[in-house]
């Protein structure tokens, strides 16, 4: 509360440390009768005492700064608006970042693979007479070439691709949520070995194409020439590119070659079952596709 003390006589000077008379005119309460110190109250305070009465008492309420709902909806749907414009380009910009990791994991894995020849009288690793073993067992013989030793663990991270995050069952048609470098029988490898030209039947013959146990210089044309490549290419189906089967024609997959080089290239893929061949690994492409895994 605003309080003023008035002079005993008006126009009278004021003593030290008391205010000068308002002008004529101000309005002034009534004296309070209940003292003699000459104090008056201004009409202003009287307004808000009636004010604070007529509101049961209470101080006055200040509006709240809170969001109301409406301002909570836009937010939101501005949220929602830059999710939808930034979520495809991390998908994509994750989609890169597991091929380039796929992509340098088999030019190691190559290079290892043309280091054991070097120690093997010029000759690539042979293979099993079976699937999957035959495109997956390399893996240990390669461990001293990638840095493993014979204690090591068999799930090498160099053996496993980002990407490969599901497969299909041994019919090959039945979805599995789960790596083929996540399971044993897989050697804890996403990539495979172009062992095709396995020995197979009584007597033992090859069926079908591979460069497992040839020599490196009697490969013709080794810049076309598979060497190692995504085991989803030997049906083929693509972990960077799923489609909703495990065989479809073009899938996409890496694909390191008998030269050295990687490429990110299409796998072909023939729906027409003619002699028992029925994946994409049992007979080479026609022209216009940048692979081939005879060796002749």
């Amino acid at each position: 509360m605003h309080l003023t003390q008035t002079p005993k006589q008006e126009g009278e000077r004021a003593r030290p440390g008391r205010r000068w008379p308002r002008p004529r005119g101000q309005q002034f309460g009534r004296a309070d009768p209940s003292t003699s110190s000459g104090w008056f109250c201004t009409h202003e305070v009287f307004r808000e005492g009636a004010e604070n009465s007529a509101r049961g008492g209470r101080a006055p309420q200040r509006r709240s700064s809170g969001f109301t709902l409406m301002e909570m909806l836009v937010v939101v749907a501005i949220i929602a608006v830059l999710a939808a414009l930034l979520l495809p380009a991390l998908g994509r910009a994750k989609a890169r970042a597991q091929e380039a990791i796929c992509q340098n994991n088999l030019h190691q894995i190559d290079l290892s693979v043309h280091l054991y020849a070097d120690d093997s009288a010029d000759a690539f690793p042979q293979s099993t007479n079976y699937p999957p073993g035959a495109f997956t067992d390399y893996t240990r013989l390669l461990k001293s070439y990638v840095g493993q030793t014979a204690a090591s663990p068999e799930r090498a991270r160099i053996f496993a691709c980002p990407a490969d995050t599901f497969s299909y069952a041994q019919n090959d048609e039945d979805y599995v949520a789960e790596g083929l470098h996540q399971q044993a029988r897989y050697f804890y490898s996403s990539y495979a070995f172009n062992g095709g030209n396995f020995l197979i039947g009584k007597p033992p013959v090859q069926r079908w194409d591979g460069i497992a146990g040839r020599k490196l210089t009697s490969i013709k044309g080794p810049a076309q020439t598979a060497l190692v490549l995504e085991f989803a290419g030997l049906l083929p189906f693509s972990w960077h590119v799923p489609g909703r089967a495990a065989h479809f024609n073009n899938a996409l997959d890496m694909m390191g070659y008998v030269d050295g080089h990687v490429s990110f290239i299409k796998m072909y893929w023939n729906s027409i079952t003619t002699n028992n061949a029925i994946e994409a690994w049992q007979y080479d492409p026609p022209p216009g596709y940048d692979y081939k895994w005879s060796g002749d």
